[in-house]
């Protein structure tokens, strides 16, 4: 059993890459920081192969798969991902398209890529990494909840097809809320509610992936969340988003 995580040097994914090794599955990892990569591979009791590569660059994309595609891989992790805070107007134009590239371009190639040959050879799971984000409006951080909705979408359509078609693949995707890792770092964020375990999170999506399991949302919280938002108007659920959003970046105490 093999599996090839991506986004593998922090926080969800590595999480997410110790919990397969824990359940016999030898590993692709592939992130940007090759030295985070070795470490984890380390201390790992699997077979380990380090790919390092940056998802923003297309060309790294396509050498990645090439560089997998006639291996057995049994279940593909699209974790990989970035944010970014700001009024829209704002935020860099070129930051933000390289967040595009890794949260949509990247997750959409290597789903594109590997899925025809799971379906040929009639098993394999892929787990695409979203966000409670998909489902709300995300004044000042537009982009980024944009991105993890078209994930969501993509995910939801793609499972149908594989549904209709009888196939044994089956695609989950994971939307927590919350999690502390080096994302919020990264995107310039404070969460202005507790996040959840990235342990708990990552055992919970490799549970449900396993299961077959289209959507995977961690915690009672989210699937509250989830719940209630649906009764909630969009005009409403933007302004109610925009003030969250501006206690994440610390314009409001």
């Amino acid at each position: 059993m093999k599996a090839l995580v991506t986004g593998a040097s922090s926080g969800i994914g590595r999480e997410i890459a110790r919990e397969l090794a824990r359940r016999g599955y030898d590993l692709i990892l592939t992130a940007r920081r090759a030295d985070r990569l070795r470490e984890l591979a380390a201390e790992l009791p699997v077979a380990v192969e380090v790919l390092p590569a940056d998802l923003t660059d297309r060309a790294q994309v396509t050498d990645l798969w090439e560089r997998v595609k006639d291996q057995d891989i049994d279940i593909l992790v699209n974790n990989a991902g970035r944010g970014l805070f700001g009024p829209f107007d704002e935020t860099d134009l070129d930051t933000e398209l390289e967040m595009l590239e890794v949260n949509i371009v990247a997750l959409h190639t290597l789903t594109k890529r590997f899925l025809p040959k799971l379906k040929a050879r009639g098993t394999g799971r892929i787990l695409n990494v979203a966000s409670s984000a998909a489902f709300l409006p995300g004044p000042l951080l537009s982009s980024y909840y944009a991105s993890k909705a078209y994930v969501l979408r993509l995910s939801e359509a793609v499972a149908e097809e594989l549904r209709r078609s009888g196939s044994r693949v089956t695609i989950s995707v994971l939307c927590p809320g919350p999690v502390p890792t080096e994302f919020d770092q990264v995107a310039d964020v404070r969460f202005s509610i507790p996040g959840s375990d990235c342990k708990a999170v990552a055992r919970l999506a490799v549970e449900g992936t396993l299961q077959g399991k289209l959507l995977i949302l961690p915690g009672v919280r989210m699937k509250a969340v989830h719940f209630f938002q649906r009764f909630v108007p969009d005009k409403v659920l933007s302004r109610l988003c925009w003030r969250v959003q501006r206690r994440k970046g610390g314009l409001e105490q």
